[in-house]
């Protein structure tokens, strides 16, 4: 069986006459956490992005598990977007900002996407959502209205809401990055937990400590290419290029 969960060639993006990736190419395997390192700009949301299709790339290809997407001969029209539509099928994503449905509880958040978009039955996705809530330690607040919970508690629940749908592939946008500093940890705890369980993750983050416990590889991006990549030991530990050692200096040293 092919372990390689996802594998990305040659994928370029602009945003005008910016040139955010400039031919990106990595690959990473079942059950493994991979982390996304570098300074603002460097392309890092955008690579995550193209995974999900929420970008759509100028060229290149990117494959999750079955469904493999060229997007230098994306059909015009309903076919190239039914093409990037089973692509996005494949992940679920977690953003900065929770984005949660204000006026559905908590597990009224985790249910409509697989009812309505899976055509899932409610019964099976609603002991399913449960057993997602007890998972990040919100079995409690199912009945809940996400203003009735802490940022990290609605972070939590994203991530769960994210895992409702089956993914086979949970990509995270810094995930903490809109959270109070003692809510930190309970987000950061969660996606630890999901690593571990054996989930293939995708985590673009600056928390560098985190990054080296959860991390199997972690590429260091600048001006849209990889400039380093490889396990945290090396990167984070013993980064090889000067430009990945500035880096690091100056998060840390900041932090």
């Amino acid at each position: 069986m092919n372990d390689i969960r996802i594998e990305v060639s040659g994928l370029h993006k602009s945003f005008g006459d910016l040139d955010v990736l400039r031919g990106i190419g990595f690959t990473t395997s079942r059950g493994t956490s991979t982390v996304l390192l570098g300074p603002s700009g460097s392309g890092k949301t955008t690579l995550l992005r193209s995974l999900n299709a929420l970008d759509t790339p100028d060229r290149g290809v990117v494959r999750i598990d079955d469904v493999s997407v060229d997007f230098s001969a994306l059909p015009p029209g309903k076919a190239g977007r039914a093409a990037a539509a089973r692509l996005r099928s494949r992940s679920g994503m977690v953003f900065q900002s929770h984005n949660l449905f204000p006026h559905r509880t908590v597990l009224q958040n985790l249910t409509e996407g697989p009812v309505v978009a899976q055509k899932r039955p409610l019964e099976e996705v609603v002991g399913e959502a449960r057993g997602l809530l007890d998972q990040v330690g919100l079995a409690d607040k199912a009945d809940s209205y996400p203003y009735q919970l802490s940022g990290g508690q609605q972070q939590r629940v994203g991530i769960a809401r994210a895992l409702a749908l089956k993914p086979r592939v949970v990509l995270f946008d810094e995930p903490t990055s809109a959270l109070d500093p003692e809510l930190v940890g309970e987000v950061l705890a969660v996606i630890k937990d999901l690593a571990t369980e054996g989930w293939t993750t995708v985590i673009v983050t600056h928390e560098i400590r985190f990054a080296e416990r959860v991390a199997d590889q972690v590429l260091f991006l600048d001006g849209g290419v990889i400039v380093e990549h490889g396990p945290p030991g090396q990167v984070i530990a013993d980064p090889r290029e000067e430009r990945t050692r500035r880096f690091l200096r100056r998060v840390l040293d900041h932090g």
